[in-house]
């Protein structure tokens, strides 16, 4: 089975391929970023990706649609730290065959990558007695973005700069406003001074 793994963190990339590599597995690329990751898996078209599911510009969920839209043979397994059912229903949707929480994944890895070998699913034990959905209120409105938008509007709810969310995703200004205006136009909210900053404080995002 060859294997490819993208985190931005290099602490947990090198520990997530000795782990890989510990179970005999053949580990032909380390990725730091989404971009990165989607280009060595369409080169090397790799058995597993293993996707940190919070990387900079493409994040794990990224990837994963675009594997699923390329039709890849690539299986994909997102480590994860959020418990979010939204995130988890974005997974199912595009066909991800492994979903871990990262604070059990030295425990879980190694299962998990049998079974997906097998071409079976799997999805922590933990994240399944843990699963919570996200806050009610507002629930519906974030279902409508994307995984990329509700960083953004996250971030918008702490009170950062379009430059500075720029800065924190590793894209372009202009970019972050095409996306603001794209939640906007989403949540059916006004064109008005500051409406993602009110919308993401009276639904919890600050």
């Amino acid at each position: 089975m060859n294997i490819v793994i993208a985190d931005d963190h290099p602490f947990t990339l090198q520990g997530t391929q000795s782990f890989v590599e510990s179970y005999g597995y053949s580990v032909i690329g380390t990725c730091a970023n989404g971009v990165s990751a989607l280009n060595v898996i369409q080169l090397r078209l790799p058995d597993i990706a293993i996707l940190d599911i919070n990387m900079p510009a493409l994040d794990g969920l990224d990837v994963a649609k675009k594997i699923h839209d390329l039709k890849l043979k690539t299986k994909v397994i997102l480590l994860t730290m959020h418990n979010e059912m939204t995130l988890y229903n974005k997974a199912k949707e595009y066909g991800v065959y492994g979903y871990i929480l990262k604070e059990h994944a030295q425990v879980e890895l190694k299962n998990c990558l049998a079974e997906v070998a097998k071409g079976n699913q799997y999805v922590s034990d933990s994240l399944l007695n843990d699963l919570v959905s996200v806050r009610e209120t507002g629930t519906s409105e974030l279902d409508k973005l994307t995984f990329s938008e509700r960083k953004i509007i996250e971030l918008i709810g702490q009170q950062k700069t379009s430059k500075q969310i720029a800065e924190m995703l590793f894209l372009s200004e202009k970019t972050i406003e095409g996306h603001r205006s794209n939640i906007i136009e989403k949540l059916g909210l006004p064109k008005e001074k500051n409406v993602l900053l009110k919308w993401a404080m009276k639904n919890g995002l600050e």
